[in-house]
This record gives structure tokens, sequence and C-alpha cells, in this order.
């Protein structure tokens, strides 16, 4: 076998599971982002596996068909919206997955919270240069944090919110008032959480139906001492109207650890947004998480040569 490991920007895999086990020909990482189509093709032509990390790279009917060797295709996490299953199953390749992040992508939402919150990076950056004390923080206890998607990493985040004695209000398109209820959370409208929240925090998955679901309509409900945070996926967020609110001073700042287009461009104007904390999409990216994904993908790799793959998500028609 010889096998590539993509996006593996910390040169973090070889070293985080057994590949030697595997007795490939060859195992390579790349360590940069390969976005077109032609680079992509020409780098991956020779191998018959591939490790994508996340959705950092989409595969397509097109690439597909410009990659007829490639026979494994294994993805972190069980899902992975970048990936056409139709396409991999008409082309013969068999698509498997590992097990999530756990909580790391809550525990960093809440680390871009409490930066926002207390102006974190502005005061870090000032002290450096000499300076003392420039802004006022803003306390968590008695505020109302709005959590859009109580799934499984939508709980976890309103349970810290509730620890720090917060007032949490839950919305999303299928939410039940019993069932927020029985997470220690309040169901209210869309409408309503927009405009009741001092923080509110995205955690809904990204389909057609939901891409733009925090538009310029909701940004407008905010308050303008609201703060937006966004650790799901970045075309759930309409970055036109967020830049727009943030350059007008309609809402206090904005956390995103994600965007329309990873890597974020060099020039993008996020880059110099005012008011806000920007992270890499780091929100999985943790020692323990990475343990997780390529020890997983060297399993699947191993039951895919053994003739009993695991972990499918789309098997050869």
């Amino acid at each position: 076998m010889r096998i590539a490991i993509l996006d593996d920007y910390q040169h973090a895999a070889l070293a985080r599971a057994d590949w030697a086990s595997l007795g490939a020909r060859e195992v390579t990482p790349f360590h940069g982002h390969i976005p077109d189509t032609a680079g992509l093709v020409a780098q991956l032509r020779r191998f018959d596996v591939i490790v994508a990390m996340r959705e950092r790279t989409p595969f397509t009917a097109e690439r597909f068909r410009l990659l007829p060797g490639l026979r494994l295709l294994v993805t972190t996490g069980m899902a992975n919206a970048a990936i056409d299953l139709d396409a991999a199953r008409a082309a013969g390749v068999t698509v498997c997955g590992t097990r999530g992040s756990g909580s790391a992508t809550a525990e960093l939402t809440w680390a871009l919270i409490l930066s926002l919150a207390r102006h974190v990076p502005a005061e870090d950056a000032a002290i450096r240069d000499g300076g003392w004390q420039h802004t006022v923080g803003f306390g968590l206890r008695g505020r109302v944090l709005g959590v859009v998607g109580l799934g499984h990493l939508g709980r976890q985040v309103a349970a810290v919110g509730s620890a720090f004695g917060m007032e949490v209000l839950a919305w999303s398109q299928h939410l039940t008032a019993p069932a927020a209820a029985a997470a220690g959370v309040t169901a209210v409208t869309k409408d309503e959480l927009f405009d009741a929240a001092d923080i509110v925090t995205i955690h809904y998955k990204l389909s057609p139906r939901s891409e733009g679901i925090v538009g310029a309509r909701e940004i407008g409900l905010m308050k303008p001492t609201a703060y937006l945070v966004n650790t799901s996926r970045g075309p759930l967020v309409d970055t036109d109207a967020l830049l727009a609110a943030l350059t007008s001073g309609a809402i206090a700042g904005a956390a995103l650890d994600v965007y329309d287009e990873e890597p974020l461009p060099g020039g993008h104007p996020l880059r110099n947004a005012p008011r806000t904390v920007l992270t890499p999409h780091i929100g999985y990216v943790t020692d323990d998480g990475y343990r997780v994904f390529y020890g997983e993908a060297v399993e699947d790799i191993a039951a895919f040569a053994a003739g009993h793959p695991v972990r499918l998500l789309a098997a050869p028609a």
C-alpha cells in the first residue's frame, strides 16, 4: 500500500499512531493544504489509500475519476460533507471513518467566549508592548447564553454556561421544550434567542438547509453589547453580514474558529475585522483527539487490507 495523509499541518500524524504496523510501502504526510484539483491529483495519483482530515479536502466525482488507483479513503470523524459518497461507490472506493474528538470543540468554545468577554488577546498584546489595563471586562454571571443547536456539543457548552451562572436559551429547528428542559435549558424561538442573548454560540450541523442560518436578519436582532461565537462551520453564518455588523459596531464582537474558505486567505477582510478573536479551525485539534483520529485510521486501513472494512461510510457498488 501507498498511504497519503492530508492536511497534517502540525506534523502530528506519524507520531500518534502505529503506521509501521501496516507494512505499507509508503506513508507520506502532506503538511500544507492542496486546494486545486490539478495539484491534488498530481500529488496523490500514486496512492491507493488516502487519509483525509475532516472536511479540508473535497472528494468530488471529478476527483474520484482522476484518481483511478484510489481504493480506500479514510476520513477523521464519522461524517464528512466534503466527500461525495455516491461518487465514491460508483468509483469503487471504500470510505471509512473514525470516532470524533469528544469535548475538544466545546472546550475551545469556552476559550473563545472568555477571550472575548475579558479581552484576553488585546490585553496580552498590550502588556507585551509595555501597556497596562486598557479594557473593561464583560462578566458572565447573570447574562444570557444562546445556544444554536442543542446536540452533543451544544449540550456540553450549555452545561458550562449554567455552571457560570448564566441563563441558557436554546434553539434548533426540531428542538422541543421537554428535550431542552432535560438539558437544563429553555427552548425559545430563533428570533427570541438572538434578541435576548448576550452571547450566541453556534453548534449546528452544516447542510444545504442550514447554510446561512445566521444571516443579516438574525445578526440584526442582536444587542449592540452581544457577541457571536462560531466553532461549528463557517457557511452557517453570512460572513458579509457579520463583517458589516462588526465594522459598524452593531454587535460587540465575534469569535470564529471556522470560515467559508479554509485555510482563510491571507487578504480576507476577517483578518483585519475589529473586535474579533480568530483561531484556525482548531476546535478538534488536541493530542487526545489526534490519537483517536490517526489510531483508528490505522485500524481502518488494516481492516480493509484484511478484507473486513470497519466504520464504513460507503462501500463500493
